[in-house]
């Protein structure tokens, strides 16, 4: 008898209010990373309306930098949201907003753990963190999310292009699997919900996402045997911070694998490399998929852990589900000979230093082809070898 069930991924776009403020928390941590690749970031922003906060702990090396941040911050804001496509009329004015600045300084109780007396960098905090891969896509990603992120992206796409110059920047995707025996056998449901004018009509609408959005990705001929849902309300002029609060840091599911695996709760964006909820995440990945890519497993699922200040992992563990062709202690084993997961090493292997996150921020942190994106990198030739063939 087979086994069968659904599975669901959901993605949001770059005009996402969640999404806008990951952006301009990222878009901070780049600048101070341009000007001090040693500097400490822990950046939170808040948009609604048409207010904008931006707010966190900083500390750097360099003389005033907290201050030329402060001065700085209005522009990188207005850059981002100018990017996104964000007008008065769409939903945040880039240009007339209410902006608040609240920074400050690092905690020194936290830079004495993280910037330690023997040399190390400690961890940034404590927490669990975990990462994955299959092959069920050729990025190691789960499929569900990989869709979902390819319908928002493909939104923002024609929407600038001018293509479907109706559409706005806030957006939604959601995809329905259908599994058998733990295998993708097709998409069972699509919804994508798009920001619009308010004189497009709902027919227009519809035959200009199914035609231009939907079938580009999905393929034509899947359509007809897929449940589409559009604009499920029935109207979305009202969007992005107008409609609804963005905060940073809200969809770490969409960032990460989808629901696929767990999540230990950490946020990323605005965070430097020393806060493991980043840096230990990207390892995790790199981990996961490295595993996948050596053939070891179909499905690969790590965890690692930390405490504040100390630069070891408290724990490491990884899991193949049953997939893989070493037991899940073996390839524990197989992993500490290939993988030094100590902050400092982490943030080296990967160079973690570089102002390379902003365009983390949006359509997931992970099964991206991006030359930055190291933690996407396969190991190579010589290190992929098991146990039984070294």
């Amino acid at each position: 008898m087979h086994t069968e069930h659904l599975f669901t991924s959901e993605s949001v776009s770059e005009g996402h209010p969640d999404k806008v403020a990951d952006q301009i928390s990222d878009a901070v941590l780049d600048w101070l990373l341009a000007q001090d690749p040693c500097a400490k970031c822990a950046c939170e922003s808040l948009i609604a309306r048409n207010a904008l906060t931006i707010a966190g702990e900083f500390r750097a090396d360099i003389p005033n930098l907290l201050l030329r941040l402060k001065e700085a911050a209005p522009r990188l804001a207005h850059d981002v949201l100018k990017d996104i496509g964000y007008t008065a009329e769409s939903g945040f004015d880039p240009i007339h907003h209410d902006l608040r600045l609240v920074l400050n300084g690092q905690s020194t109780d936290i830079h004495q753990g993280v910037e330690r007396e023997d040399g190390e960098l400690g961890a940034g905090d404590q927490g669990l963190m975990f990462g994955y891969a299959c092959d069920e896509t050729p990025e190691r990603m789960p499929l569900a999310l990989a869709l979902a992120h390819r319908l928002v992206a493909r939104q923002a796409e024609v929407r600038k292009s001018g293509l479907l110059s109706f559409l706005r920047p806030d957006a939604k995707s959601q995809v329905t699997l259908r599994y058998r025996e733990g295998r993708p056998l097709g998409i069972h449901t699509v919804v994508l919900s798009t920001q619009h004018d308010p004189d497009v009509s709902d027919a227009r609408l519809h035959e200009a996402v199914r035609e231009e959005i939907l079938a580009p990705v999905l393929g034509p001929e899947s359509l007809p045997g897929i449940r589409v849902i559009i604009n499920p309300t029935g109207r979305f002029v009202i969007g992005g911070p107008e409609g609804d609060t963005g905060v940073t840091g809200r969809k770490i599911i969409v960032d990460t694998y989808g629901g696929a695996c767990p999540h230990g709760g950490g946020a990323f964006s605005g965070k430097d490399p020393s806060k493991v909820d980043r840096s230990g995440a990207y390892a995790a990945r790199w981990v996961a998929k490295s595993v996948v890519d050596a053939g070891l497993a179909a499905r690969c699922q790590v965890q690692v852990a930390y405490a504040i200040g100390h630069p070891e992992p408290v724990s490491l563990m990884a899991t193949t589900f049953g997939t893989g062709h070493l037991s899940d202690a073996e390839l524990g084993v197989w992993i500490k000979e290939r993988f030094d997961l100590r902050p400092r090493a982490i943030i080296s292997a990967l160079q973690l230093q570089r102002p390379i996150y902003r365009k983390t921020s949006c359509y997931g942190h992970f099964g991206r082809v991006d030359p930055d994106f190291l933690w996407e990198r396969p190991l190579p030739a010589c290190l992929t070898s098991g146990p039984s063939e070294r």
